[in-house]
């Protein structure tokens, strides 16, 4: 896959994934917060859904596709799990409240309260950080079939047996 095409389908995955992972993240943590408050139950599909979305951060944290994916997740995240943290300081609110339905509301009240949306924000930025991850992979180098290994010019000839374990040609 060319560079190009990488970073365009990372863009896609960076503007398309971290929306459905947090709505993952909140309904499956507010499903699980308001049926363990009332029936004192777990719920199996707010697990199901939390399985889903960690998978979902795993593909944006590991994957060779583009460290833009993960960029723009991290900055989705870290934002909103600032926003609470700036709220405590006495900044008027900057999300308006009622935005969202009840079950993702708590559900993103525990996890931007907790911090734990600023972490994974952060986690998202630190992974995209890597030099390693906006390289492209290497081409196998390609040796032409006239390469031999014909002794240089410039050394004496090589007389008696070799010495492979000495770094250096010696007389």
């Amino acid at each position: 896959m060319s560079n190009g095409a990488r970073h365009v389908l990372g863009v896609v995955a960076g503007l398309l994934l971290p929306p459905l992972i947090a709505a993952g993240l909140w309904y499956g943590v507010g499903e699980l917060r308001l049926t363990a408050a009332q029936a004192f139950q777990i719920s199996w599909s707010a697990i199901g859904v939390l399985v889903a979305a960690g998978i979902g951060l795993a593909f944006l944290a590991g994957s060779r596709l583009s460290p833009v994916a993960s960029l723009l997740g991290g900055l989705s995240f870290t934002v909103l799990g600032l926003l609470p943290l700036l709220a405590t300081l006495g900044v008027p609110l900057l999300l308006p409240e009622n935005l969202l339905p009840d079950l993702l509301e708590t559900g993103y009240n525990t996890i931007a309260y907790t911090g734990l949306q600023l972490v994974l924000g952060v986690v998202l930025l630190m992974v995209s950080l890597f030099p390693s991850r906006w390289r492209s992979t290497a081409e196998p180098a390609v040796y032409s079939p006239a390469y031999n290994e014909a002794p240089s010019p410039y050394l004496p000839p090589r007389s008696g047996s070799e010495d492979a374990t000495r770094p250096m040609y010696r007389d």
